[in-house]
């Protein structure tokens, strides 16, 4: 009948065409993949943290907050977040320092850029189980290339020499050479990530306000530290985000090179809530050692986040 308007035909073109609907087919997907991968295990984490729950003995038995009271009461917990943040902080500060002067490097024209280019990005795209191998060879305590060069230098193995009399420095078997050497692999596998973040954040800066800087007398560092440095903040901020994050959660390059050791100096809550819940069989106290990740992760996004708009809008 003539006036009377027919109901739309439910139909794969109707579906392209009604906009609301449209986003919740495609942002389906992305939600399922959340709630499966990330949200149910981190409930499944909660629950299991309030239960007194083994490997051997897998029964829910809720005990409300005792096990995170016995994680506090832990002292090698305590030196694996202490561990955590060191680790973190102190990789993350160098990867800006170097992503920083790398990304300033790859800014400018000189023969062989296309290969710098590859070689940065080599260690980001090669597995980090097998180049955390490689590094455990670099720093091995008898056949290291390193002490091999330091002792042909002089610098090592004799009475007077500048790191000590002894034939090998023991990268591994010293805490603080340890930690030393998770941080430098850390660095060198997110450096890659940083570079390619800042180097476009270069890129996106206007050239005329450089010329414009240039022209009003402002030498290099005057540029860098008055011109460059504040567009790219936001910028840094960001790459800082993204490798704390992957370096707070990781205990790859740990878990390879040290496995903790020694005497727990370069544990981290990541390796820990492992070696607690996985290899000791305590689901329940690696459960809660890994959720103590959620509010110091919060705490520093929020932070970031909040510094990365405060710049961008200033």
């Amino acid at each position: 009948m003539e006036g009377v308007e027919q109901a739309p035909v439910f139909s794969l073109r109707y579906v392209w065409e009604q906009e609301r609907l449209l986003a919740t087919v495609m942002i389906a997907p992305a939600v399922l993949y959340v709630v499966a991968l990330i949200g149910f295990p981190f409930v499944l984490a909660i629950v299991y943290s309030l239960s007194d729950a083994t490997t051997g003995d897998p029964a829910l038995r809720l005990v409300g907050l005792r096990t995170f009271g016995l994680v506090l009461r832990d002292p090698v917990f305590l030196k694996a977040l202490q561990n955590t943040f060191v680790f973190t902080l102190a990789s993350q500060v160098l990867v800006l320092v170097l992503a920083k002067i790398l990304a300033l490097v790859l800014m400018e024209d000189f023969p062989g850029k296309r290969l710098v280019r590859f070689l940065i990005l080599l260690p980001w795209t090669a597995p980090i189980s097998l180049s955390a191998i490689g590094w455990l060879w670099i720093f091995d305590s008898v056949f290291s290339p390193i002490d091999w060069i330091a002792r042909s230098l002089g610098l090592l193995g004799g009475p007077e020499a500048l790191l000590g009399s002894e034939p090998n420095l023991y990268w591994l078997g010293r805490p603080f050479l340890a930690m030393a050497s998770v941080i430098l692999v850390q660095t060198w596998r997110i450096l890659p990530l940083a570079t390619v973040i800042l180097l476009a954040g270069l890129t996106a800066i206007p050239r005329d306000i450089l010329d414009a800087a240039q022209v009003d007398g402002a030498g290099f560092w005057r540029r860098l530290f008055q011109v460059i440095m504040p567009m790219l903040l936001p910028v840094m901020s960001i790459a800082f985000l993204f490798g704390f994050v992957f370096t707070f959660t990781d205990m790859t390059v740990v878990y390879v090179l040290t496995r903790g050791g020694p005497v727990n100096s370069t544990q981290v809550l990541a390796s820990w809530a492992f070696f607690k819940g996985i290899e000791a069989g305590d689901l329940a106290q690696g459960a809660a050692v890994a959720l103590f990740f959620f509010p110091a992760l919060a705490g520093v996004t929020t932070l970031i986040l909040l510094v990365a708009r405060r710049a961008e809008v200033s």
